[in-house]
Parts: structure tokens; C-alpha cells; sequence
């Protein structure tokens, strides 16, 4: 499995999805409306999209994506 840092994971548990190929469409359409200045966001969109895309299936079923708050 691939290992996302902070942000990356920040950004996952933000665009939620069922499914890791409706995440990785989410991310790509929310990558369309950044600006030309936002090049720190982009790179770590880019970056979150590899990973997703070189994972399987299983194992992003495998990711918690929520919180858990009481621990």
C-alpha cells in the first residue's frame, strides 16, 4: 500500500469517495478549477493522484479515510 503523508491524507478524507476511480475523477475535476498560483495545492493533488492510481482496489478499501474521534 502506498504511504500518503499528512496532506495527502488530509486532502483524501476531504474529497471522500466509495470508491478509489470516484476519487481519483473528484480530485482530477478539482484540480481543473486551481489557478496558475496555486502550484502547492496542484503538486499535492498531483502527487495524491499517482498514489491512488499505483494502488489497488483492495488496498484503498484497506484506507480510513474517517477520523475516529473517540480515540
Amino acid at each position: 500500500m502506498k504511504d500518503f503523508t499528512f496532506e495527502e491524507t488530509n486532502l483524501l478524507c476531504i474529497y471522500n469517495q466509495d470508491n478509489r476511480e470516484r476519487l481519483i475523477q473528484v480530485l482530477t475535476e478539482m484540480r481543473g478549477y486551481l489557478s496558475p498560483e496555486e502550484t502547492e495545492l496542484r503538486e499535492l493533488t498531483d502527487h495524491t493522484l499517482e498514489k491512488l492510481r499505483a494502488m489497488s482496489d483492495e488496498e484503498f478499501a484497506e484506507l480510513e479515510l474517517c477520523p475516529d474521534f473517540d480515540e
